[in-house]
């Protein structure tokens, strides 16, 4: 059965179970909605905001892009108000937001690291998969990335400087590296580095692949045993760890390598809960959000997952025929 056709199916599966649930389930949300997201979801997620406003005109989406670690602890130790989170690495919200934030963690999307650059970046013409690693330690090349306190996409960032060792069986070939990076070129959004290397202040920049697609960057594609994108190989980056910031200060969590995976939940006491259980069905819709990350460099899961049955449980009704039970 060919990928349309399965696409086809799911879909009207979808809508055929949407057809049997009680038609209050579908009354027209109103109000303020407050998005929180990882700031590698912030043109997909741009585009889902125009979409969705569109169909309910009544809605004000209101999105807050970051950092998705410093985005759950906004809501789970500031307390700021939020209706739904979504994280570039779905364990943050694992382990950040549940139980006291939320009850449900659904994976739609996955990823890969690449390293991004433009014409002006020092060796543009040179660098390709197989001396990428040479070139970042090359004096006068500025390269950096986020910062692995606040950003899956920094801790992601060395995890595969690590794994590049590993693969490449370079020994001390990250601390290399690293001694090539000064502090300051690591910057707290992956934003920040994309102006950089837009403006010639850097040279090169750790990225998720779809934003560089999104911003029109050239990239160098890695090995899939070292840029994360390939859940076949968790066994092999699980090899990368990378201590960051805990909770509360002095205290620290170790992330441990696995393929990028991002997940999306509703928040327990969302202001606006109508409004955030018709956002999510558009963003797991096959022909709606998920056709948008699609579209732009994302692969989404089709249908989104859920690790248990009890969690499939917890969904809001209208949300269960598009999410699947799947380890």
């Amino acid at each position: 059965m060919g990928k349309g056709l399965v696409r086809h199916v799911f879909v009207m599966v979808c809508l055929a179970a949407a057809a049997m649930l009680p038609s209050s389930a579908f009354a027209a949300p109103a109000g303020k909605l407050i998005v929180f997201h990882a700031g590698s979801l912030a043109v997909p997620f741009q585009a889902m905001e125009k979409a969705f406003e569109a169909k309910y005109p009544a809605v004000d989406v209101q999105r807050e892009a970051g950092g998705s670690t410093k985005m759950a602890r906004l809501i789970s130790e500031v307390g700021k108000p939020a209706d739904i989170m979504a994280s570039a690495d779905y364990t943050v919200i694992d382990k950040t937001l549940i139980p006291d934030n939320a009850a449900v963690n659904i994976r739609f999307a996955t990823n890969q690291l690449v390293l991004c650059y433009t014409d002006k970046s020092k060796f543009a013409k040179e660098i390709n998969a197989d001396n990428w690693y040479k070139i970042l330690q090359r004096k006068g090349v500025v390269w950096g990335h986020s910062d692995p306190n606040l950003d899956p996409c920094g801790y992601r960032s060395l995890m595969v400087l690590q794994l590049a060792e590993k693969f490449h069986e370079i020994p001390g070939l990250y601390n290399k590296l690293l001694a090539n990076r000064p502090k300051e070129n690591v910057r707290p959004k992956s934003e920040e580095l994309i102006t950089l290397l837009q403006n010639g202040d850097m040279d090169y920049a750790w990225e998720y692949r779809s934003v560089a697609v999104q911003h029109g960057l050239k990239y160098v594609t890695l090995d899939d045993h070292i840029n994360l994108g390939n859940y076949q190989l968790d066994d092999f980056y699980k090899q990368a760890t990378v201590q960051v910031t805990g909770d509360k200060p002095g205290t620290f969590i170790t992330r441990v390598g696995g393929s990028v995976t991002y997940g999306v939940t509703l928040i327990n006491d969302a202001p606006n809960p109508e409004a955030a259980e018709a956002f999510m069905a558009y963003l797991l819709d096959p022909e709606g959000g998920l056709k948008i990350l699609d579209e732009m460099g994302q692969p989404a899961f089709i249908p989104a997952r859920v690790p248990s049955d009890e969690m499939h449980s917890k969904l809001p009704a209208t949300l269960r025929p598009l999410v699947e039970v799947r380890k």
